[in-house]
């Protein structure tokens, strides 16, 4: 929840030059609702696509405060973030809401970015395994296998989102690679191998050459590093 519409304006005046030549990655920015639309409009002739932060099931309704993929789509919008740990803990998100919100998106060619992972909490009573086969069954595991081909997880150990801890690229490629094993297990190995998994948790500039070197990590979902250009630029641009 940061930025103005204006704010948002500028950002991406700024930002775009910076990564005008970088051709190795996709890059994806997902301003505040308010601010989808000028988004979208900033980015016209660009690299940079636009997504949403959150996305409701339904394509219309009694849902006050909600927004449908239907919606998000008409406005230009191409993915949206699902399940994100601050919706989880803060606004009841569950993994049923999350198979929810997944379907709808998918059913109106959002490209879904759902999210995982562990508490601190449950990472210190080991856990971690188990939480993220919950989540990946609960989530996930009633797609098709052409619905799945068609999503990113993104992995954020919530024990390292805006605390400034990050899970060392062993810890993160470990995860990574459990939640591939799990793709394997219900999807099969050409789903598992084309699976898009991100690392999310304190991803900055200073720590993304090491995790980005990781087999298991395929990109990363930036926070507090995103919201000035020259940061998240220097994160688009590392030396892979």
């Amino acid at each position: 929840m940061f930025k103005t519409v204006a704010e948002t304006v500028r950002f991406f005046d700024e930002f775009k030059p910076l990564v005008s030549g970088a051709d190795h990655c996709e890059i994806v920015l997902c301003p505040s609702a308010v601010s989808l639309t000028a988004a979208v409009e900033a980015v016209k002739g660009s690299n940079v696509r636009v997504g949403a932060q959150n996305v409701h099931w339904a394509e219309s309704g009694a849902f006050t405060g909600e927004t449908s993929p239907g919606m998000l789509t008409a406005v230009g919008v191409t993915d949206a973030i699902i399940g994100h740990s601050e919706r989880r803990q803060y606004f009841a998100e569950t993994d049923e809401t999350v198979a929810k919100r997944t379907a709808g998106a998918l059913a109106a060619g959002l490209r879904p970015i759902v999210c995982v992972g562990e508490t601190l909490e449950e990472r210190e009573s080991d856990r971690t395994e188990a939480v993220l086969a919950e989540q990946f069954a609960g989530g996930l595991g009633e797609l098709t296998a052409d619905e799945f081909s068609r999503i990113i997880v993104a992995y954020e150990p919530v024990w390292a989102i805006g605390t400034g801890k990050t899970a060392t690229p062993e810890m993160a490629d470990a995860a990574h690679r459990f939640l591939r094993d799990q793709a394997r297990a219900k999807f099969g190995d050409e789903a598992a191998d084309g699976l898009r998994i991100l690392y999310g948790g304190s991803v900055k500039p200073a720590n993304v050459q090491g995790l980005m070197a990781c087999e298991h990590i395929d990109g990363g979902l930036v926070g507090g590093a995103s919201l000035e250009p020259e940061s998240f630029a220097a994160i688009v641009r590392y030396n892979g």
